[in-house]
C-alpha cells in the first residue's frame, strides 16, 4: 500500500540543510586548497630544515691529492690572505709578532658564546668564518659577535668542498651565506674560507679557479698557516703548543668553535692568549692585518727615495696578471672589490661600486684610505652595511628558519606520539578483539530467552531505482518474522512504484510505501518509526542486502532489557574492484575490529546505517533522528549511551552494502562522514561531564573517538611525509626497513581481523597498494572536514551513484 504524507507536485521550499548547501558549495573548493596548502608547507619546512642539516642537497665529497701545477708557485708560496684586486692574483702575509686569531664551523650554540666570552674578558678581537645555515639557525650569537668587535667571512652556506661544484651551486652558497648575515647581524661581508682548506699550498688546480672566480667578484679568500689541529682533541698543551708560531713570525692561526665537542679548544684558548700576549704579541682580525700590512708600507714608501713615487711593498706577493690595476703613492685606483674601493696598495680616495656580494659603497680592505656610505671599524672593514631587497631577504630566511627550527621538532614529537597511539590501537584491537570473539562465541553464551517476535524494517530511500528490488528481494528470505516500511524521500526516478511492483512480485503484503516530500534521511527514518507496528525497529540502507538470518540474528541481543540498540556487521557487496577491494579491507578491519573493541569497552561510537536496530522507545526517548548533523547514526548512537541504554555489536548479523565505486564518490562519502562525526562529537560534547552509566561514553569512548579517529589520522600523514624524506634524503634502506615492518603489523592484524570475519585472504595482497594511495585519501579528507568544521561551514546530504550491482548475499562474492 501507498501512504502519501504530503501533497504531490506541489513546489516545496528547501530544507535547511538544503540552505546550508548554496553557501557552503562556495567555500569547498578553498578549503580543499587550504587543506593541500598545509601539506606542501609541510613539505618545505622539512625541505629547509634539511637543507640547513645538509641532508637535502649535502655533499661529503672533499678533494686530496691533487696536482697544483697551474697555482703560480708565488701564490703557493704567498701568504695566507689572498685577493684578486684588479684581476691581480696577490698574497698578503702577517706581520711579526702579530696573531690573526681565526674560527671556523660555526656558529655553535654551546661553545660560539663560551668562546666570545674569552675573547672579551681578554679584550682580543679574532674572525669567524662562519657557515650560512649555521648563522641562520643561530642569529642572535653572531649578531653578537659583530657588536663585540669581531670580524665575520663566508664558510659557505652548507659546508661543502666547492672544488666539486659548479658555478651555480657556488654562487648560490656564497649568495644564501649572505643573505644569512644581513638578516641575523645587517651585514655583509667580503672575507672567505673554503671549508677543507689550510695554508696556501693547499690550493691545486681544481680549487684555483674558484679562488679566482671569487677573487674576480671581490672576496678575500684566507687561509692558514699555523694550525691548532684542535679538532683531532690532542690535548689542551698539544693544541696551545701546534698553535704558536716559531720565533717572532706573525700567523694567522685557525681554531675550531664548531663542528664538534670543542671544550678542549675553550679550555686551551685563555692560555694561548696569556702565552702569546707574554711574548709581545697582538691580536686583530684579517682586515687588522691587512691594514697593518698596508701601514708598514705607505711608511716605506714615504721613505722610499724611487722614482715617479713607485714604491716596494713589504710582506705582499703578486703574481698571475690577469688584468689592470695600479697603486700609486698619490694617484687613485680601480678595483673589484665588493663595494668599489682602492687598488691593493693605493692610497688614494676611490670611491665606486662593485660586482660582489654587496654591491654598494664602502670601504675596501686593502685600502690605506676612502669614503664610504658607512663608516667601519678598521678591525670590521670587510663588512658591509646590508640595505634593501638584501636586509629584507635576510630577515625573511632568518624567521623562515626560525619556523622551521620551531616546527621540526613539535612534528617530530606529534609524530612520536602518533606512532605510539597507532601501535597502541593495534595492540588493544587485537587483544579485546580476541577476547570479544571467544566470548560471543562459545557454545554456552546467550543474550537471554530467544526473541521471536515481529520487528518492523524501515529502508528510507531516494532514488534507489537501481537497488530497492534487490533490497526487498533480499527481505523476503528473512527467517524472521518483519513488516518492512520503504519511506521513499521525495524520489523522482520512480523508486516507489518500484518498491511496490517488487513486493507484489515478491509476494510480500508485509511491505508499506510511505511517500514523503524531500526531507533528508533523518527525516525519513523518523517517518518509519512512527509507522512501525512493532517494539524493535531495524534500520537499512536503501542499497543494502541482507541475509536470510541477517533480522533474527540482530534483534538477539535485545533479550537484554539493558541493550537499546544494537550494531551489525556491513560488507562491501562490490569488492571486485581496486576501490572495492581497498573498502572491503577498511570495512573488516577497521570497523569491524573497532567495534569489537568499543563493544566490550561499552562505548560504542556508531552503529551503521547500513544495518542497526533499536528499541522503537528507545529512539523516541532521545527525540528520534536528528538533523543537527550529517552523521545522524553517531548523533543517535551517542544519544543512546547518554540516555542510559546500552549499544553492542551483533557480528553474525551481515548486510552487504554497495560502497562507492569511484574516487569522486568515495570522497564525498568520507568527507561527510568525518565531518558529521565532529558534529555529534561537538553536540555531545557534554557527555564528558555526564555522571553515572550513561556518562561511560563521554569518559571512555569520547576520547578514544577523538583519538584514534580524529587526532591520530590528522596527523598519521607526518609518518608518511618523513619517510618518503627519509627514503629520499637520509638513509633509504633504513627508511623502507620501517615503512616495511609497519606495514608488516598492519597485514598482520588485517589478516586476523579477516580470520574473525571468516573473510579470504585474497584481498590482502591489495593493502601495499591500499596504504601507498588509499590511505593518504583518506588523510586529506579528514584534513579537509577539520578545515570545514573550524571555519564554520556546513555540507548538504550527498547522494551517490548506485548501480545496483550488489544482489542478494549468494551473488556476492566471497
Amino acid at each position: 500500500m501507498t501512504t502519501p504524507t504530503s501533497a504531490r507536485g506541489r513546489r516545496r521550499a528547501p530544507t535547511r540543510i538544503e540552505r546550508a548547501a548554496g553557501r557552503a558549495a562556495a567555500l569547498q573548493k578553498p578549503r580543499v586548497i587550504l587543506a593541500l596548502l598545509l601539506l606542501l608547507a609541510l613539505t618545505c619546512v622539512m625541505l629547509l630544515d634539511g637543507y640547513l642539516r645538509a641532508e637535502v642537497g649535502g655533499d661529503q665529497r672533499v678533494r686530496t691529492g691533487a696536482s697544483s701545477g697551474k697555482v703560480p708557485d708565488k701564490i703557493l708560496d704567498g701568504g695566507p690572505i689572498l685577493t684578486f684586486r684588479g684581476g691581480r692574483a696577490t698574497t698578503v702575509s702577517v706581520p711579526s709578532r702579530t696573531i690573526a686569531l681565526t674560527f671556523d664551523d660555526g656558529p655553535n650554540p654551546t661553545y660560539t658564546p663560551q668562546v666570545l666570552k674569552i675573547l672579551k674578558q681578554y679584550d682580543v678581537p679574532a674572525t669567524f668564518f662562519l657557515v650560512g645555515s649555521m648563522v641562520s639557525r643561530y642569529p642572535s650569537i653572531v649578531k653578537t659577535m659583530v657588536q663585540q668587535g669581531n670580524e665575520v667571512g663566508i664558510h659557505t652556506f652548507t659546508h661543502v668542498d666547492l672544488s666539486y661544484q659548479s658555478d651555480a651551486r657556488i654562487n648560490r652558497e656564497m649568495q644564501q651565506t649572505q643573505l644569512a648575515l644581513a638578516g641575523a647581524a645587517g651585514i655583509t661581508t667580503t672575507l672567505f674560507r673554503a671549508p677543507y682548506s689550510s695554508e696556501t699550498d693547499a690550493i691545486d688546480n681544481y680549487s684555483w679557479p674558484v679562488y679566482k672566480k671569487l677573487g674576480n667578484e671581490g672576496y678575500t679568500s684566507v687561509f692558514v698557516d699555523t694550525d691548532s689541529d684542535d679538532w683531532k682533541k690532542p690535548g689542551v698543551s698539544k693544541i696551545v703548543k701546534w698553535a704558536t708560531p716559531s720565533g717572532t713570525k706573525g700567523a694567522a692561526v685557525l681554531f675550531h668553535d664548531a663542528g664538534g665537542e670543542r671544550s678542549q679548544t675553550i679550555k686551551a684558548l685563555p692560555q694561548y692568549i696569556k702565552k702569546m700576549k707574554a711574548k709581545g704579541y697582538t691580536f686583530t682580525t684579517v682586515s687588522g692585518v691587512i691594514q697593518k700590512r698596508n701601514t708598514a708600507n705607505q711608511q716605506a714608501a714615504s721613505a722610499s727615495s724611487g722614482s715617479n713615487g713607485q714604491t716596494t711593498t713589504t710582506g705582499v706577493t703578486e703574481a698571475g696578471v690577469t688584468g689592470t690595476g695600479t697603486g700609486t703613492g698619490s694617484g687613485t685606483g680601480t678595483g673589484s672589490q665588493p663595494g668599489g674601493g682602492t687598488a691593493p696598495n693605493g692610497n688614494g680616495n676611490g670611491t665606486g661600486t662593485g660586482n660582489g656580494p654587496s654591491g654598494e659603497g664602502g670601504t675596501a680592505p686593502n685600502s690605506g684610505t676612502g669614503t664610504s656610505a658607512t663608516t667601519v671599524s678598521r678591525l670590521q672593514a670587510a663588512h658591509r652595511t646590508a640595505t634593501g631587497m638584501t636586509l629584507y631577504e635576510g630577515k625573511a630566511l632568518i624567521v623562515a628558519v626560525a619556523i622551521a627550527e620551531w616546527a621540526l621538532p613539535v612534528l617530530s614529537g606529534l609524530l612520536f606520539v602518533v606512532g605510539i597511539a597507532v601501535m597502541g590501537r593495534f595492540g588493544m584491537m587485537l587483544l579485546i578483539a580476541r577476547r570479544h570473539y571467544r566470548q560471543r562465541n562459545k557454545r554456552r553464551f546467550s543474550w537471554g530467552v530467544t526473541v521471536t517476535r515481529p520487528v518492523s524494517v524501515i529502508v528510507p530511500a531516494y532514488n534507489e531505482k537501481e537497488c530497492i528490488a534487490n533490497t526487498l528481494e533480499s527481505l523476503a528470505r528473512s527467517t524472521h518474522p518483519i513488516e518492512v516500511i520503504v519511506v521513499d524521500d521525495g524520489s523522482t526516478d520512480g523508486t516507489s512504484e518500484i518498491a511496490r511492483a517488487a513486493a507484489d512480485k515478491l509476494g510480500m503484503p508485509n511491505v508499506r510505501v510511505i511517500r514523503q516530500e524531500n526531507a533528508g534521511k533523518p527525516a525519513a527514518l523518523n517517518n518509519g518509526v512512527r509507522n512501525a507496528s512493532y517494539d524493535i525497529v531495524v534500520m537499512m540502507d536503501g542499497d543494502t542486502v541482507f541475509e536470510p538470518e541477517t533480522v533474527r540474528h540482530l534483534v538477539q541481543p535485545f533479550a537484554d532489557p539493558e541493550v537499546g540498540a544494537v550494531a551489525g556487521n556491513a560488507k562491501v557487496g562490490n569488492r571486485d574492484t581496486i576501490i572495492g577491494a581497498w573498502q572491503h579491507i577498511e570495512y573488516v578491519m577497521g570497523f569491524n575490529l573497532d567495534r569489537r573493541m568499543y563493544d566490550l569497552l561499552r562505548c560504542m561510537p556508531t552503529i551503521p546505517g547500513a544495518i542497526g536496530a533499536f528499541r522503537r522507545e528507545a529512539v523516541l526517548g532521545v527525540g528520534g533522528m536528528s538533523e543537527d548533523t550529517l552523521a545522524e547514526d553517531t548523533d543517535i548512537t551517542i544519544a543512546m549511551h547518554r540516555a542510559g541504554w546500552r549499544v553492542v555489536y551483533q557480528e553474525h548479523a551481515k548486510a552487504w552494502t554497495e560502497a562507492p565505486g569511484s574516487l569522486k564518490q568515495l570522497w564525498s562519502q568520507r568527507y561527510r562522514w568525518s565531518y558529521g562525526t565532529m558534529q555529534a562529537l561537538w553536540k555531545h560534547r557534554k557527555s564528558l561531564t555526564d555522571k553515572g552509566p550513561s556518562g561511560r561514553f563521554g569518559r571512555v569512548g569520547m576520547p578514544l573517538v577523538v583519538l584514534f579517529q580524529i587526532v591520530t589520522p590528522v596527523f598519521a600523514p607526518l609518518i608518511d611525509v618523513f619517510t618518503v624524506y627519509s627514503m629520499i634524503f637520509v638513509d633509504f634502506e633504513a627508511a623502507l626497513l620501517a615503512w616495511l615492518a609497519v606495514l608488516g603489523i598492519q597485514l598482520a592484524c588485517a589478516a586476523y581481523a579477516f580470520r574473525l570475519d571468516k573473510e579470504k585472504y585474497r584481498y590482502l595482497a591489495m593493502m601495499p597498494l591500499q596504504q601507498l594511495a588509499y590511505r593518504q585519501m583518506m588523510y586529506l579528507v579528514l584534513i579537509h572536514s577539520c578545515i570545514t568544521a573550524l571555519t564554520g561551514g556546513r555540507l548538504r546530504w550527498q547522494k551517490l551513484k548506485r548501480t545496483g550491482e550488489v544482489g542478494t548475499p549468494a551473488g556476492v562474492s566471497g
